[in-house]
């Protein structure tokens, strides 16, 4: 089995992975998982999602095998097949794979016949970092229903909107997606609102999620300047005044500050997104567990 999109997963396979996650943030498996490999296959630059789940099969008890992409033989122009069937033919467990080209995890998965995790694929999927929010979102608020979220920003280039905008109206809350009229998605692609206004929907939201501008991804075209983005859909310190009571922020990570968000909104008492960092590493835990254990 592997883990490839938040779309494979039934809503009450997410649940469960979430009370697993839950289960191992009190008491984690320890050695549960000892001589099992695990090899973080990261094509593109990443602090969060590559320290997590290396902590995360740590804390599993299993080996995490380093593999270092610009100092492999894909630096001397081997092809992505031929390193996936090399590592495969050594095998690992299982392979946690971020690549900058969508689908490029599926095919690792092919070609060395072994696991995979997805861990970010260009701006299709990033599968553990929905259920990460996921599980933030239901410690804070104790579940989904009722719940209405605005994402905030580039949602077109980000796979990080798209695995929320798939799951929480499964799970009941309802969206809002809020940016520059190229770079919100055309209504009826997703179960959400659209509006291009932050000021004239703010004050009905529980929880406003920041979206990182993808210039890597094409993101930069079209856009305003930074300071222009700011000063019509950056949270800062006036439109805090406009969020109601109980309202929380949240971001993916890496942010641009004073682009997306203010200092003061990042580090304030409604910011979740320290908890979001945490929240990562028993995600990862509860689904490498999960993919080890040869859950179906």
């Amino acid at each position: 089995m592997s883990l490839f999109d938040i779309s494979q997963l039934s809503q009450s396979e997410i649940i469960a992975i979430l009370d697993r996650a839950d289960e191992m943030k009190k008491s984690p498996v320890g050695a549960s998982y000892s001589g099992k490999a695990i090899v973080p296959m990261f094509f593109e630059p990443s602090t969060r999602t590559r320290v997590s789940f290396d902590l995360a099969a740590s804390k599993l008890g299993a080996a995490v095998v380093s593999f270092d992409h610009r100092n492999s033989s894909s630096a001397k122009g081997e092809t992505l097949r031929d390193t996936a069937r090399t590592v495969g033919a050594m095998d690992p467990d299982l392979l946690i794979v971020r690549h900058e080209k969508a689908g490029a995890p599926e095919a690792v998965a092919r070609w060395s016949g072994t696991p995979v995790v997805n861990a970010g694929d260009g701006r299709r999927a990033h599968p553990t970092q929905t259920l990460a929010d996921l599980l933030t979102i239901r410690d804070h608020f104790g579940g989904f229903a009722g719940l209405r979220v605005g994402m905030v920003g580039d949602i077109v280039n980000s796979r990080v909107a798209r695995g929320l905008l798939y799951c929480l109206p499964h799970l009941g809350a309802s969206l809002v997606a809020v940016g520059p009229a190229t770079f919100t998605p055309q209504e009826g692609i997703w179960d959400t609102d659209v509006s291009t206004d932050l000021d004239s929907v703010l004050g009905e939201l529980d929880i406003v999620y920041l979206l990182r501008v993808q210039k890597e991804r094409g993101g930069g075209l079209g856009y305003p300047s930074d300071g222009e983005f700011h000063k019509r859909f950056g949270l800062n310190d006036s439109r805090a005044d406009q969020l109601k009571p109980g309202c929380v922020v949240m971001h993916p990570g890496p942010m641009n500050r004073g682009v997306e968000i203010s200092d003061s909104l990042a580090d304030g008492e409604r910011s979740l997104i320290p908890s979001q960092v945490a929240a990562g590493v028993p995600i990862r835990m509860a689904v490498m567990a999960r993919i080890l254990d040869g859950a179906s």
